[in-house]
């Protein structure tokens, strides 16, 4: 039997400053190599939707290498973000916490010291840690930098597709060539240097296919001009929606204006002489092609590094991960971009193996959200969990022994606007309750009769019980996240102190 300290103990020992931890094994286990302990592989895309990654269904393309995983181990249906953006998901997956308890709620934000990264911690048990790629919660390196990393090397901002410039340890290197191939060719050059007698942390955060959408000139032929087909509700007239929504900037005929211009990276489309119907069509074949050919990239990365697992042998011993950031419309609605708390925006692609534990070919039903991966990157490393993270490990989800308690619904929020109405909401299995704060509009989703959300039926009387105990939900919700009427309500979210 171990004998655990107390918490202000174990935490001054770890070198802690900031909020209590709970301890989810003995102290003495903590630190140092340990060959039970698994590796962690953890691969992430930027916006690559759900839809268009074929395990999951897709119509439009085929992903063979991210496939592969899913009938090795598990496949996630419902693995969701908490505010479906770049750098607030982000923030979310490496802390644990909802945007209102870290005050990043949008964009060029940043990860306060007080909030623990799971990085910081899995580096604290002994764990080499590594992030090459998007790190999107700065600017550049010195505003925010990568906290827990033994090994970092990071895209400013957004980055760029071709001959990137990125902060190495601090220091800025140009390298020559395709992104998704450089944090590729990083990773690897980086695995082949670690410690093999050490469990190890690897994270691999793509740019790709974030818009707009620039792909490697190698696979200029993918496709072959095969028309792409169209989604259902690319023509969708928002009839059955709220005003806010319908009013949404984020629709294919203002990409329309983008892909005409010269400047566009794979080449302008010319729409002259077509009418408007005519030119989002071919905005969404030239929009939807260029989005498929980035993903291929993606793909080969994915294929790459399980390959390098496989060769050197520790493929079996390695929890690997893939995922994205949040989801995308891909002409779903006649939108693109994300953000919406609709399907196709906030919804996660999610695959793992770990044949120790994850049974080949399983699937899960359970509500994932962005938030549970820290603390699923703690369990995994056999590590302290802190205290204020808000999420749950979902190992024993992966395992395909969903707890009794796991929960049934989720809440949402969106603060950034950018030609999107500010909103907040809550989903069950069920049903998907959303509110519009600046036009005071709420829609209601019945999800079994309505997977695509064309009609909302707040206002049909049939629902009005479920109405009701949506409402309470959401207030349940708020209570139990800490959730304040500044953040629901408010366009600039109330000041989170240091």
């Amino acid at each position: 039997m171990c004998k655990v300290q107390t918490r202000r103990q174990f935490l001054k020992a770890l070198g802690f400053s900031a909020a209590a931890v709970t301890l989810t094994g003995c102290a003495n286990n903590l630190t140092g190599p340990s060959s039970k302990r698994p590796n962690i592989v953890f691969v992430m895309s930027d916006d690559h939707s759900s839809h268009l990654v074929s395990s999951y269904g897709s119509f439009r393309n085929k992903t063979p290498n991210i496939d592969r995983i899913a009938p090795e181990g598990m496949r996630l249906k419902n693995c969701f973000a908490v505010n479906a953006i770049c750098g607030p998901s982000r923030a979310a997956i490496i802390t644990g916490k909802y945007g209102h308890m870290t005050g990043f709620v949008r964009n060029s934000m940043r990860i306060k010291e007080k909030d623990a990264m799971a990085s910081e911690v899995i580096q604290r048990a002994g764990y080499q840690t590594a992030l090459v790629g998007k790190w999107h919660l700065s600017k550049n390196d010195a505003q925010s930098p990568p906290r827990g990393f033994d090994y970092w090397n990071i895209l400013p901002g957004q980055g760029k597709y071709v001959n990137p410039d990125m902060f190495e340890m601090g220091h800025r290197k140009r390298y020559e060539g395709y992104t998704t191939d450089i944090i590729t060719d990083l990773s690897l050059k980086w695995l082949d240097k670690r410690e093999s007698n050490r469990p190890f942390m690897l994270m691999v955060h793509h740019k790709a296919p974030h818009s707009p959408w620039q792909y490697n000139p190698k696979y200029e032929d993918v496709l072959g001009g095969e028309e792409i087909p169209e989604p259902e509700t690319l023509w969708d007239d928002h009839s059955g929606h709220s005003k806010a929504t319908a009013d949404s900037s984020r629709k294919l005929k203002g990409l329309l204006k983008a892909m005409t211009s010269e400047k566009w990276a794979t080449g302008a489309i010319d729409v002259e002489g077509l009418s408007e119907k005519e030119a989002i069509e071919k905005t969404y074949q030239k929009f939807l092609a260029d989005y498929i050919r980035t993903v291929e990239s993606v793909d080969e990365s994915v294929g790459r590094i399980r390959k390098y697992l496989e060769d050197n042998g520790i493929l079996n011993d390695t929890v690997f991960i893939y995922t994205s950031d949040q989801g995308f419309f891909l002409g779903e609605h006649g939108w693109h971009n994300k953000r919406m708390f609709y399907e196709e925006s906030v919804r996660m692609p999610f695959v793992a193996r770990y044949p120790k534990e994850i049974k080949a070919g399983s699937t899960s039903d359970a509500m994932v959200l962005n938030i549970d991966l820290a603390e699923t990157f703690c369990d995994y490393a056999g590590t302290v969990i802190p205290a204020d993270m808000q999420g749950r490990s979902i190992r024993q989800v992966l395992e395909g022994n969903t707890p009794g308690n796991w929960r049934t619904s989720m809440f949402y929020r969106y603060y950034q606007g950018s030609g999107v109405p500010l909103h907040y909401g809550v989903r069950t299995h069920r049903y998907k309750l959303i509110y519009y704060t600046q036009t005071e509009e709420w829609e209601l989703f019945d999800l079994k009769k309505d997977p695509r959300e064309i009609k909302s039926v707040y206002d049909d009387l049939r629902y009005k019980g479920t109405v009701k105990d949506m409402k309470e939900e959401l207030d349940r919700l708020c209570k139990q996240h800490n959730v304040t009427d500044d953040f629901l309500n408010g366009y600039v979210p109330v000041k989170v102190p240091d």
